[in-house]
């Protein structure tokens, strides 16, 4: 029936436009039968796809298809051809005019002129020196020479630029031509895809103990053996992207198509995710498509000489908070530099998928600064939505899943928008999975504001389960986000200054370390088995890491005590980490074995206020938590669904059970 005071046809108009919607999006009925609360915003999903449809049809009909449409990189940027010449080709829509220059012309910043072409695009050709070598060798240095409208005369990188660096203390990053005689051949063949996954997220830069800047050598050589020993099948690779800032984490990109060669060569990372992938684990990319860096001398920022190119103009194309550029999505030329960019590392580096950083900026005019949301489906409709910015993401996650079928994307996004994890023909987001980032806050939470007594086992149990059905979810106790300087890990707000004094096996236990340690296990094992259909932990958090992670910058006297990885603390036989290191091994092994995360959700079958009781069944397994800070308990008893015995294949508390 219609609504109170609704006028009269409103309801036959509501069913038209969902009949409407049925018709134009292929799947829609199935998502609406899932949810049919959705029903109402059934116009929304046909607005989204028909928008999706019709940029496919117009990337077919004008560029023959998105598979030609997202190899940009083989033709900008710069190319050796079969003859020893060079074509150079660039989209500066802003540009009065576009030279070539370098080592190669002495830096005469106009002896190579580009010629123009329709739509804002330029091209060059350098014929090859007499002997048929290029006159631009391999490790050459370059820039593109822009004079703008009116008058500037601007040096700049190329965006699609493959290999910068940044010499001895210069400001800025220079663009090196790589074009190696040798590049490097791959292997391995990629890994299948995981049936469940459960993610390391790592950092190059900080992966050694010592106070420096670590190499994709010495992760390939010194972490992926302990990754594989975890027992985990996926590395998340942060701040690959190349970033001019090293404290930004990786999230303020400068140069897209370049690796950051702050840890080594394109070489030396494609050996990194080959070996990984002989190790039968798949490599995600941090990709950050949601913004990019403010930086015009080595970034995208002005490039052309105005404020928009690759990003809107005026006030909409600043993250206020931020500080830095937004997309135009809806720009052909920015599509085609944005989906060539995610089929480069896919192709030229192997990466086996993305985790899409900063998802809800992307998706809210409001990039969802000083907004709540409350889960009220009006908050994820309408006017408020960029979707431009979603019907990218469409493309983006059509285009991986088309070329590759076994990748996996994952999506950032702390707003809940329902159907940003449904495939693109139900009108959704076509992501595998979303971050579920209200279990590490809950933790936090508890740790933080409650005593253990006060903490509410139906509270805990809400935030862990309370996830759209069909829509799967990645679930983590802490990230780098708990790990950075101004926050704690979770280690620390259990046991904080005692971590440095009472680690030692050595030395008895105190009551600090003794819960500190059993809560660790228990916080991470009920969030694994319980928080959704993958699992993410930051590297070293699996052993509870005794110091936060903060970058060199001023304010620490550019240091780099905090900008490492402490793995040697596990290999000390005489200390305390190596428990919780083993714990997790254990964990995630037993995970491969019984298989919950690829299981259906956890039926939980008792959530006791008084006895501090968890217990669920997931994978023919039955789950029992005792968070009672002082009872143990003998002879307790649960129900279950499957009468039987039940071996003990875990314990991290002590007490005992009957099963009825």
């Amino acid at each position: 029936m219609a609504a109170p005071g609704a006028p009269a046809g409103a309801e036959n108009g509501s069913e038209a436009q969902l009949a409407a919607a049925l018709a134009d999006v292929p799947e829609l009925a199935r998502l609406l039968d899932t949810d049919p609360y959705l029903k109402p915003f059934a116009p929304d999903f046909q607005r989204r796809y028909k928008k999706f449809n019709q940029f496919l049809s117009s990337i077919g009909e004008n560029e023959g298809g998105i598979d030609k449409f997202s190899r940009g990189y083989e033709s900008f940027g710069i190319h050796r051809c079969t003859d020893g010449g060079l074509y150079c080709k660039e989209w500066a829509p802003g540009a009065e005019g576009v030279f070539l220059t370098g080592d190669f012309s002495g830096w005469n910043p106009f002896s190579h002129p580009y010629k123009k072409l329709d739509y804002g695009k330029w091209e060059l050709y350098i014929p090859p020196k007499q002997n048929k070598s290029v006159l631009i060798p391999h490790g050459s240095k370059l820039k593109v020479v822009i004079t703008s409208k009116s008058g500037e005369i601007l040096y700049r990188i190329s965006p699609w630029a493959k290999y910068v660096v940044r010499e001895n203390d210069n400001v800025n990053y220079d663009w090196v031509h790589w074009d190696p005689e040798d590049p490097y051949k791959f292997k391995h063949s990629r890994p299948k895809k995981p049936r469940s996954l459960r993610i390391y997220e790592s950092h190059v830069g900080i992966s050694s103990h010592e106070g420096k800047i670590a190499s994709y050598k010495h992760f390939t050589s010194s972490v992926l053996p302990r990754i594989k020993d975890l027992g985990y099948n996926c590395i998340q690779l942060m701040a690959i992207m190349e970033h001019a800032y090293y404290a930004s984490f990786g999230y303020q990109i400068t140069s897209f198509f370049a690796a950051s060669s702050r840890y080594g060569t394109p070489e030396e990372l494609k050996e990194l995710v080959d070996t990984a992938h002989s190790m039968g684990i798949i490599v995600l990319l941090d990709v950050v498509h949601s913004h990019a860096s403010k930086n015009s001398e080595d970034g995208l920022n002005i490039f052309d000489g105005t404020d928009s190119c690759y990003f809107h103009s005026g006030p909409r194309g600043t993250h206020e908070l931020w500080d830095s550029r937004l997309f135009n999505y809806s720009s052909w030329e920015v599509l085609r530099f944005l989906l060539s960019n995610i089929r480069w590392w896919l192709e030229e580096y192997c990466f086996d998928g993305f985790r899409f950083d900063g998802v809800t900026s992307m998706l809210y005019h409001h990039h969802g600064m000083g907004q709540g949301f409350s889960g009220d489906y009006n908050e994820y409709f309408g006017l408020q939505v960029d979707e431009d910015a979603l019907v990218y993401l469409m493309l983006a996650n059509h285009l991986i899943h088309t070329l590759y079928p076994n990748s996996i994307t994952i999506a950032e996004d702390v707003s809940g928008m329902p159907a940003l994890c449904s495939p693109t023909s139900q009108g959704g987001g076509g992501f595998d999975y979303r971050l579920a980032m209200a279990i590490p806050d809950k933790w936090i939470q508890l740790l933080k504001e409650f005593k253990d007594e006060d903490w509410n086992m139906g509270n805990i149990v809400y935030t862990l389960t309370n996830r759209r059905y069909l829509e799967k979810c990645i679930a983590y106790a802490e990230s780098h986000d708990q790990a950075l300087v101004g926050d704690k890990t979770l280690a620390f707000w259990l046991m904080d200054a005692e971590m440095y004094t009472n680690m030692s096996v050595l030395a008895p236990f105190t009551p600090v370390i003794d819960r500190g340690i059993q809560l660790h296990k228990m916080i991470r094992l009920i969030t694994h088995a319980l928080g959704g259909e993958g699992y993410l932990n930051f590297m070293g958090n699996e052993f509870g890491h005794p110091e936060w992670l903060d970058f060199p910058r001023k304010g620490n006297n550019e240091s780099y005590h905090y900008a490492r990885r402490q793995f040697n603390l596990t290999d000390d036989d005489l200390l305390r980490y190596k428990f919780l290191n083993n714990f997790d091994r254990d964990m995630n092994r037993l995970e491969e074995r019984c298989g919950w995360l690829s299981a259906p959700q956890a039926y939980v079958s008792e959530k006791h206020e008084d006895n501090k009781i968890i217990t669920f069944e997931r994978a023919g397994l039955l789950f029992i938590f005792n968070f009672h800070p002082s009872k143990s308990y003998t002879d307790y008893r649960v129900g279950t669904a499957l009468p039987g015995k039940y071996p003990l294949l875990c314990q991290t508390w002590q007490f005992d059970f009957n099963i009825f």
